[in-house]
């Protein structure tokens, strides 16, 4: 991933320091705690077919044809970029869900001739195709990504809205905004997010070294949909992991109601010894129960095969205790 990219000697001069939350998010929040108690957690990836974490999440010998039900007993969502490039058919998808166990959680982000090409105007055949292929996911389906061409901004609000309308209200969208002038200018920022908040959308936070304007910490909705962009674990990653357990832990006494976390890296294949921290913080911090990470080396191959064959999950509950 190469948004927000900063070279490393760069790094150490950034304020990564987290904003506080809006006072919008606090009153959303409010209204939550008075509702729930507990806090489903989402830890997981951008990609499962990654070659060079066999000898580490997948064991050797691995094909690749196997590394999603390995995947997915590692964790227990995962971002879908692929679906960006190409719709997916329904059969396609409806594979997909048969390797993974019945809570895990696919994140399919919309194809980008609906978001990029055509820019969200004209695209209901397109659309319906889209939504037609990711209904092979059936309760294996999480929330549906929309990323808006970087060049929407403001002046496309009712666009945006437009489309945001026409989708089924059983689908749990979320949206990333890009464009800097949705963060620059007050008024802006405050339609934008008033808008998901009326339409019942989500607002992604996505916490990148070179945009730290869309670390904007707007909640539009009980849910949070973190995309944390990190730098092949230097020092900043894991400061920069700690201020999100602290600020979930806040969100969890306020009674949120989920977070999906989605690790990337510029380079991949160092984003699971990041998810690693990640769940191994918020089960000090904040007294949930994710199952820790195994890697290959940690095992050994034949007892990691074992464990994680198809058919058994490591996954009973990601609630808080």
């Amino acid at each position: 991933m190469e948004f927000g990219k900063v070279d490393s000697p760069d790094l150490n001069g950034i304020d990564f320091t987290l904003p506080p939350d809006p006072v919008e998010t606090k009153l959303l929040l409010d209204k939550q705690k008075k509702l729930n108690s507990r806090t489903e957690f989402f830890v997981g990836c951008a990609k499962w077919g990654r070659k060079d974490w066999i000898g580490k999440v997948y064991p050797p010998g691995t094909k690749e044809a196997d590394f999603l039900s390995l995947y997915a007993r590692h964790f227990n969502c995962i971002e879908l970029n692929a679906t960006f490039y190409r719709i997916p058919t329904k059969s396609q998808t409806a594979a997909w869900a048969s390797k993974v166990g019945k809570d895990f959680k696919f994140s399919p982000k919309f194809t980008d001739k609906i978001s990029h090409l055509k820019r969200l105007k004209d695209v209901k055949e397109l659309t319906d195709q889209f939504l037609e292929g990711i209904s092979g996911f059936k309760d294996n389906l999480g929330p549906v990504f929309l990323m808006p061409h970087p060049g929407m901004g403001p002046k496309t609000l009712e666009i945006t809205e437009a489309f945001i309308q026409s989708l089924p209200k059983d689908i749990e969208l979320f949206v990333e905004f890009r464009n800097p002038q949705w963060y620059a200018d007050t008024d802006a920022f405050k339609n934008l997010f008033s808008m998901l908040e009326k339409n019942n959308a989500g607002s992604i936070i996505t916490d990148a070294s070179g945009r730290r304007d869309c670390v904007h910490m707007r909640l539009t909705t009980p849910t949070a949909f973190i995309r944390f962009v990190g730098n092949g674990l230097h020092p900043t990653d894991y400061t920069r992991v700690d201020d999100w357990v602290t600020r979930i832990k806040s969100w969890m006494d306020q009674g949120i109601e989920k977070v999906y976390f989605y690790m990337h890296q510029h380079e991949e294949i160092h984003s699971p010894e990041l998810c690693k921290y990640v769940i191994e913080q918020l089960n000090k911090r904040c007294g949930t129960n994710i199952p820790d990470i195994k890697f290959v080396e940690q095992t050994g191959s034949d007892e990691v095969i074992e464990k994680l064959r198809p058919g058994k999950s490591r996954f009973k509950s990601f609630n808080r205790t």
